[in-house]
């Protein structure tokens, strides 16, 4: 069996790059995926919807030597178990956690 998920966006935060014990590179990140819809009363609705990502070893090293906060990405990886809590107002809210397989960088060169 093979999980695949794709997610386009902007990332929401400065990248947090650690080591294992072992040794081995480790970089998370929080990316943005807007959509945007109009609703059943003609109202424009913009829709956010945020991924933790974390990429390991020479992706990892990639990612924390060309993009920063606010590039443009395609990521590519699997899906890892979400976690599911409540706000400070009682609403459900959802984490949804991608372990990157690629990174591709999307802005332009300047």
């Amino acid at each position: 069996m093979y999980q695949s998920v794709t997610v386009i966006g902007f990332i929401g935060s400065e990248l947090d790059t650690r080591y294992t014990p072992q040794g081995k590179m480790v970089t998370n990140f929080s990316l943005a995926s807007n959509r945007q819809y109009t609703g059943s009363d003609g109202e424009k609705v913009k829709e956010t919807t945020w991924f933790k990502i974390t990429a390991w070893g020479r992706l990892a090293e990639t990612c924390n030597q060309y993009i920063g906060k606010g590039s443009k990405v395609h990521v590519e990886g699997r899906l890892t178990p979400i976690r599911i809590w409540n706000k400070n107002d009682g609403t459900p809210a959802a984490d949804y956690e991608l372990t990157a397989n690629t990174v591709t960088f999307l802005d332009s060169k300047e």
